[in-house]
């Protein structure tokens, strides 16, 4: 069942088009990776789910609704939560204060509550540092807190933007085992990774943007063996 579909969804910056009538989907419970170089549309696909940007022309449904007629924190609302490149925590406030402020809607306390309970035991490390400043958090560090933070939210479906970037390898891959252990949670995720080896093998399905345009979508195993994809994208 499709919890997730765009359809011919075009999207521009000023006069300049970035996305030219893309169109794909999500189904419940699955992870889907979007692949492709630097500038092929990736990220401004996720935010156009969020609603961060309008689209020009095309349709987005969530669960049957058009996110079109909906503003960003509405969408939040109906179940889409975004871990955003480059992490964007609130430097000046505590580990803490960042993850409650992802439950901004949440009107249940006892959720909430619930909610940082399972964030704190797939990222140990924010419980340790729960009282601590998030600018002074390291790298890996504020990353688990960006996916936290998202996750407060108590999404559907949950948008990430580049999780491994400028992460140690090691970390890497802590990341992705911890992206599968919210996916066993129930959570839908929608996937944007530089790193496409460990996107594919973690993934469902994947789809391969370029300049804008889907260029190719397959299983995850299907793009894996895929000679172009592993020449373009995977080192051959």
């Amino acid at each position: 069942m499709a919890l997730l579909e765009i359809e011919d969804l075009h999207v521009c910056y000023g006069r300049v088009e970035v996305l030219h009538g893309i169109s794909l989907q999500v189904d419940e419970g699955e992870i889907v990776t979007l692949l492709g170089a630097n500038g092929a549309g990736k990220s401004t696909t996720l935010m156009s789910i969020s609603r961060l940007v309008n689209a020009k022309s095309g349709t987005i449904r969530f669960d049957g609704k058009d996110l079109g007629k909906y503003q960003s924190h509405e969408v939040v609302g109906l179940g889409i939560a975004q871990s955003p490149e480059g992490r964007r925590v609130f430097g000046t406030m505590t580990v803490e204060e960042n993850l409650r402020l992802g439950a901004f809607l949440v009107n249940n306390e006892a959720q909430k509550e619930s909610t940082l309970r399972w964030i704190f035991e797939l990222f140990p490390r924010l419980e340790e540092r729960r009282e601590q400043l998030a600018g002074t958090l390291s790298g890996g560090e504020q990353q688990m807190l960006a996916m936290g933070r998202a996750l407060m939210a108590q999404p559907r479906l949950l948008l990430l933007d580049e999780p491994s970037l400028g992460l140690a390898p090691l970390l890497v891959k802590s990341i992705f085992q911890t992206i599968r252990r919210i996916s066993e949670n129930g959570v839908t995720v929608l996937l944007v990774e530089q790193n496409a080896r460990a996107a594919l093998r973690l993934a469902n399905r994947g789809y391969v943007l370029e300049v804008g345009n889907v260029v190719m979508h397959d299983t995850a195993q299907a793009l894996l063996a895929n000679p172009s994809v592993r020449e373009a994208y995977l080192g051959g």
